[in-house]
């Protein structure tokens, strides 16, 4: 509810791709890291799809590709399945899709961006928006993911039939 000589609350929305392979027999899918002093001793639950905010005039699947890009380094191809939309516990909405493909995790390169360190402060440092990427068997990305994008997860071993 909105109260006269409030600011109106924005819902944050991001955009992602959940890029996924099969290898040996087992559907992997590609996670990526935050970089970061706040995000470098946290593994469980910190990894993330490759995403980014976009804005209400933006094409949400145009938005994905381009962080996917940002954050990695290299583009993504194929045909985009939607994954639907998960809420993160801060209040932050994600669409997802899915993608088939393969890149070599040890050669991501991300953007920088510039953060304030340390927090509340009007210092700045500049950080790499994603510090590493990695494959993951769906069984251990459950564990990696954050919490609520795990629904992504989920939702692509329906599409693809595979059973975890």
């Amino acid at each position: 509810m909105d109260y006269p000589g409030r600011p109106l609350t924005v819902m944050k929305t991001s955009a992602g791709i959940l890029l996924y392979r099969f290898h040996q027999q087992q559907l992997q899918v590609f996670l990526v890291h935050p970089g970061g002093p706040f995000w470098k001793n946290k593994d469980l639950g910190a990894w993330s799809i490759p995403k980014g905010e976009y804005s209400p005039d933006e094409d949400p699947l145009v938005t994905a590709k381009r962080e996917f890009k940002e954050e990695t380094g290299q583009s993504i191809a194929g045909e985009f399945q939607p994954l639907g939309q998960v809420e993160q516990k801060g209040g932050k909405r994600i669409t997802a899709w899915a993608v088939q493909g393969d890149i070599d995790a040890s050669k991501i390169t991300s953007n920088f961006i510039s953060i304030p360190w340390p927090p509340r402060t009007n210092k700045f440092i500049e950080i790499p928006e994603v510090d590493k990427g990695e494959w993951f068997d769906a069984a251990t990305a459950l564990t990696k993911i954050n919490p609520a994008q795990a629904a992504f997860i989920y939702q692509l071993a329906t599409i693809t039939g595979f059973l975890m």
